[in-house]
Order: structure tokens, then C-alpha cells, then sequence
């Protein structure tokens, strides 16, 4: 990233393009599909700027996974609270959303499941499970909101439909992965809920 005569270096804006050009990269080529120096190219930074905000490959990795949990977590908890306050709903949205990822040209599935398959390494592992912790608390806050019975069981069968759709819409066929799960997981809540009296 060349900086224009007269201007200043900014590390932040430095960092963040870094980072947002190889969640790309990376996400589109897999972890190991690209090493440094091609990647280096492609963002249009030297290995020393990428090694300078960041440390190594496997630094940069770590900040980028981390940066789509949060960014994609987010998302996932946006859609369910513009869906309103029936829990019915804004499972219905967390769903719809993902159908909508799923028919994206680019989606190559779970970034953050995809590395943790690729690397067995501790730390990528800990960021896996923040991110389905994450989830996990979404989706089993939508259970306790529509009465179940047994919130955190019902919320991980929905963590479940949600990873399970991923690696379908992923792996074999994206069409209407999304909608199924979103109607197997509407039953799982609609039979989960408390019983009235």
C-alpha cells in the first residue's frame, strides 16, 4: 500500500486494510492456499509491513478469525433482533440469513470451522469455540425467550442445525440448506416450549 507523496502513515488504516484484504484471500483460498509472499502481493504490502502489524502468517490468521467471529456473530444476533420479539421470528431471521450467505457466489462455508479443520493448533481451536459459544448464546437466549424447557439443550440442537446447514450449503448443496434447517429448527422450538397449564 503505497502512501501517496505528503501523506502520513496511518497504522491503524494500515492494519485494518491488511486485514480485510486477507480475510479475503485467505477465506477464498483456504489457509494454506496461499503463502506469504503471494499474499503479501496481493494485499500490496511488503512482508516487513505484514510481519511489522502482525508478527506472522499465523498472527495474521488469528486476528483475522477473530475479526469475522465478531463480525459474523453480530450479523447473525442483528438479523434476530430486527426480526422483532416473537423468539418464533428471530430464529426464522438467524435462518434466513443464513440462506442468504449460503447463495453468495463467495461462500466457501464457516471460515472459522474451516480453520479449525485445517489447523489442530490451540489457539485456533480457542477462537473456535468463542465463536460457537457465541452462537450458542444467541440461539439458546432465543430459547429461553419462546419458554423451553431446557434452554441450553434446545439452543445447542439449534447450534447443531446451524453448523449442520453451513457444512451442507458448503460442502454439497447450498440450495435451500438454510430453509430446511430453519424448518427443522422452528420444530425443535415449537416442541420444546414449556407446556400451559
Amino acid at each position: 500500500m503505497p502512501v501517496p507523496k505528503g501523506s502520513t502513515i496511518d497504522p491503524e488504516r494500515t492494519r485494518a486494510a491488511i486485514l480485510e484484504t486477507a480475510t479475503r484471500e485467505l477465506y477464498a483460498r483456504g489457509l494454506d492456499g496461499i503463502g506469504v509472499a503471494e499474499l503479501c502481493t496481493r494485499i500490496g504490502v511488503s512482508k516487513e509491513t505484514l510481519y511489522r502489524h502482525f508478527g506472522t502468517k499465523d498472527a495474521l490468521v488469528e486476528s483475522m478469525l477473530q475479526a469475522r467471529s465478531e463480525r459474523v456473530t453480530s450479523w447473525l444476533a442483528e438479523a434476530a433482533a430486527a426480526a422483532g420479539d416473537a423468539p418464533g421470528e428471530q430464529l426464522a431471521a438467524v435462518f434466513d440469513a443464513l440462506q442468504r450467505w449460503y447463495d453468495d457466489p463467495v461462500f466457501r462455508g464457516c471460515a472459522i470451522l474451516n480453520a479449525a479443520a485445517q489447523h489442530h493448533v490451540d489457539a485456533v481451536r480457542t477462537i473456535t469455540a468463542r465463536h460457537l459459544d457465541r452462537y450458542l448464546d444467541l440461539l439458546t437466549g432465543i430459547a429461553s425467550r419462546a419458554g423451553a424447557v431446557d434452554p441450553p439443550l434446545l439452543g445447542r440442537q439449534l447450534l447443531m442445525l446451524v453448523e449442520g446447514a453451513t457444512v451442507i450449503a458448503a460442502h454439497h448443496d447450498a440450495a435451500d440448506a438454510g430453509e430446511a434447517a430453519r424448518k427443522a429448527a422452528l420444530t425443535l422450538l415449537s416442541a420444546a416450549a414449556r407446556p400451559s397449564l
